[in-house]
């Protein structure tokens, strides 16, 4: 068996394609590819591949991982060829690189990622939203309803700790909020439950169907760079 890693972006409109929908039309893709997956053992076996970290639905992504195992070892760039000719509009290809020298997969090895919020500026002056976003930093706790993992209820948390960067910036009538976030299995923070918060705090009367959000990178632990 051999294992390889995918880089590709997702734009336009089949980011409003559902991440387990995704999943299944990668499956198909790599079967019409003739990339013969491995799988794996016992009563429901399933294919060996998973994504870095799920995108959320509606959101774009620049650089995002995909990783597989095939049952039998294949030239990087013919696997990027073959895919290439049947992936549908709006997911772009970049790279395909040999993922045997990962002991584990992305997913665990996911830690955090960095996010781009662009929402409209109403008016509003670049040292005005530099100004507030200070504001919302400052904060000793940033509260909000965030829902349990395993009990799925709403419990109020301070996001504040899962916050490693924020910054804001504007173009023409949009302010652009860039942010890094927790992301994992260790600790995990939505970027809406960010802008939601920073949007009650400026007082602004944006809707969330208002704002396009897009994932620009995926931290890894222990500084792995693909």
């Amino acid at each position: 068996m051999a294992k390889y890693v995918v880089e590709f972006s997702k734009t336009g409109t089949i980011c409003y394609t559902s991440h387990l929908d995704i999943m299944r039309m990668f499956k198909r893709i790599f079967k019409r590819a003739d990339i013969r997956l491995a799988y794996s053992q016992g009563f429901n076996p399933h294919p060996k591949m998973g994504f870095a970290q799920p995108l959320s639905l509606g959101y774009e992504g620049i650089r995002e991982f995909i990783e597989f195992e095939t049952v039998e070892g294949m030239d990087e760039e013919e696997i990027l060829a073959r895919l290439k000719a049947i992936m549908p509009a709006g997911i772009e290809l970049k790279r395909c690189i040999s993922g045997d020298h990962l002991r584990k997969t992305l997913s665990a090895m996911t830690e955090a990622a960095k996010y781009s919020a662009f929402l409209p500026a109403h008016g509003m002056k670049p040292e005005t939203a530099k100004n507030i976003l200070t504001g919302y930093i400052e904060q000793d706790k940033i509260i909000t309803l965030k829902k349990q993992k395993k009990k799925k209820e709403l419990k109020e948390v301070d996001i504040k700790p899962m916050i490693r960067a924020l910054d804001v910036d504007s173009e023409g009538e949009t302010l652009m909020l860039h942010m890094t976030l927790d992301q994992g299995s260790t600790s995990n923070l939505s970027p809406e439950l960010v802008i939601k918060t920073f949007i009650d705090f400026a007082g602004l009367d944006i809707q969330m169907s208002d704002v396009a959000v897009r994932r620009e990178e995926i931290i890894f632990a222990g500084g792995l760079s693909l």
